[in-house]
């Protein structure tokens, strides 16, 4: 006999289970085909290698001193590209690691990681022999102590001369002839051939540097850089030093990188680099617009943020304090920039 059950009964009353939700399957995601993978990897072998057409090219650079079992980092992973023929400067506070770069481009010092090529010499790979015929024929260098640049028992013109008989210069009549005329040359185009005959205690600050601008600029190097070189020096004879780095510049040719505290000598060339925290953090370029109307010509500056090859940037400190950026931030794409805001997560709010 088959029996229901009553009304009354609570069991009765309860609803069927719901049967349990499939998933929606996920979207296809599209398989590259192997011709198209051939495609990429022949696009990813063919494009240019960083920095293939800069004098001067840092890729990740990275220098690490050891102390008394302490590592300090003063390079990060550093990028920096400079092309032939600029003028620039490097800036930063001090430890920032913008005078470890200079001495590593200088061939004075040797990077612990990363890739560094001058005028396509290989910082990394080079023996003591190859450093120092890179030292003799592919930069110069100029010291922020004006005693350091110059030997002093020799004469301005003999100082210049230096390099030129280290070089291994001809020989003979027609070899001292050639030194002679170089010499004069770059003491006459740094407006201090009166001062060929005297020796450095005999010289000015000013014309001390304008002396060993002339020295580093003997064996015409591809580049020529500058530690500090105005740091010692008044702000007119500073003007002057940098004339002479100008001159050298567009006279010459040469490729100009100079590292400076001081902001009057930044802001006299086109692009400034400024280093913190062992990575380079922001560039100002400058240019001349002429106003239509009255011809008037004024010098406009603007400040970037450095983005690496692995999309890092560095932002302003005075940014990020402002806003109280600490840790993360939160990034939004739009269609013509990205959006940097500070982390909102815990409010659970919202920008607009």
């Amino acid at each position: 006999m088959t029996t229901s059950a009553s009304a009354s009964d609570p069991a009765s009353s309860r609803p069927e289970p719901a049967p349990p939700s499939i998933p929606a399957p996920a979207p296809a995601v599209p398989t590259a085909t192997l011709a198209e993978l051939a495609d990429r990897a022949t696009a990813s072998r063919d494009r240019p290698a960083y920095g293939h057409d800069a004098l001067i090219t840092c890729d990740r650079l990275v220098r690490i001193f050891s102390a008394d079992g302490v590592e300090v980092q003063a390079l990060q992973g550093l990028d920096l590209l400079v092309r032939e023929g600029e003028l620039m400067a490097l800036v930063g506070a001090s430890g920032s690691g913008k005078s470890t770069l200079m001495n590593i481009l200088a061939g004075l010092d040797s990077p612990t990681a990363g890739a560094a090529r001058v005028a396509g010499r290989d910082l990394l790979s080079m023996t003591a022999k190859d450093r120092l015929a890179y030292r003799r024929e592919v930069v110069g260098f100029v010291w922020q102590q004006t005693a350091r640049n110059l030997l002093p028992y020799l004469t301005a013109a003999q100082n210049v001369a230096l390099p030129l008989r280290l070089a291994g210069s001809r020989g003979g009549a027609k070899g001292r002839r050639a030194r002679t005329e170089r010499v004069l040359e770059l003491l006459e185009l740094l407006d201090i051939a009166d001062c060929r005959d005297r020796r450095p205690r005999q010289l000015s600050g000013g014309q001390q540097q304008r002396v060993a601008i002339a020295v580093a600029l003997a064996n015409n190097p591809a580049v020529l850089l500058a530690d500090e070189p105005t740091g010692e020096l008044d702000s007119h004879t500073a003007e002057q030093i940098f004339a002479a780095f100008r001159t050298a510049n567009e006279r010459l040719g040469t490729t100009v990188v100079i590292v400076t505290h001081d902001q009057a000598v930044a802001g006299e060339v086109r692009r400034t680099v400024a280093i913190r925290d062992g990575r380079t953090s922001t560039e100002v370029l400058r240019r001349s617009e002429v106003d239509a109307a009255t011809g008037h010509e004024t010098v406009v500056a603007r400040e970037y943020a450095m983005l690496d090859r692995a999309g890092r940037l560095q932002l302003p400190a005075d940014y990020t304090a402002a806003l109280g950026m600490r840790d993360r931030v939160a990034l939004e794409l739009e269609s013509d920039h990205v959006a940097v805001r500070p982390d909102d997560s815990e409010s659970g709010g919202k920008h607009g």
